[in-house]
């Protein structure tokens, strides 16, 4: 089983050279952390930033420096700042070909819904909508299951939607999945973690075909 850390070192495995990549609230921003050696990407941020560094240590804290979450954050060599109507301008035109987000559900199609519990206080929904109807591919990163132990990836969402049919993969601490238009197809297993696990706790449409491999982390 993947904790959050273990689950932004996966999907950092999925960044390619050159990728423009907005990173979302939460999981997503720990895969700065986890860029692979010999590949450059340019992380965006929606308030108006190009190219997020990992994050920083204590001494390297710069409070006028934070990301759209408002975390601390570094910079690499040549980022650029810049207002968030042109940041938006970027997301709408489709210049960014990575996007991961978190997630409080994701449906067998693809569904997300990731910025509203009802009766819950909340900001707003912020870039998600944008980032969801504009990205290039978008990858999700969540836990399998609720607090109770009830499935996340559903056959259809319950909660107010984000965006829909968007979702091309998911990883959970639990493992790595393809949405696809058969459903949630099973690709890798988390350290630890059975087939029959991932079954059980999957209520959408889950499909498994032949011998499924563990993750390589490292």
């Amino acid at each position: 089983m993947l904790d959050k850390y273990g689950i932004a070192k996966r999907i950092a495995k999925e960044l390619k050279d050159g990728f423009y990549v907005n990173l979302g609230i939460g999981i997503p921003t720990l895969v700065a952390n986890y860029v692979p050696e010999g590949i450059e990407v340019i992380l965006q941020s929606e308030n108006g930033l190009l190219g997020i560094g990992p994050f920083p240590t204590e001494d390297e804290v710069n409070a006028d420096l934070i990301n759209a979450g408002k975390q601390t954050i570094t910079t690499t060599t040549g980022s650029s700042f810049f207002d968030s109507a042109m940041s938006f301008g970027m997301i709408r035109a489709g210049k960014v070909d990575l996007t991961v987000l978190g997630a409080m559900e994701v449906s067998e199609n693809g569904d997300i819904a990731n910025w509203k519990i009802p009766g819950k206080m909340v900001k707003g929904m912020g870039g998600a909508m944008d980032l969801v109807a504009s990205a290039s591919y978008i990858i999700v990163a969540m836990q399998h299951t609720s607090r109770d132990g009830a499935s996340k990836l559903l056959k259809k969402c319950t909660l107010p939607i984000t965006g829909l049919r968007c979702v091309d993969k998911i990883v959970t601490d639990l493992c790595l999945i393809d949405v696809t238009e058969r459903g949630f197809e099973l690709r890798e297993l988390a350290p630890g973690v059975t087939v029959e696990e991932v079954i059980a706790k999957t209520e959408g449409r889950l499909i498994v075909e032949g011998d499924i491999p563990e993750m390589v982390l490292d």
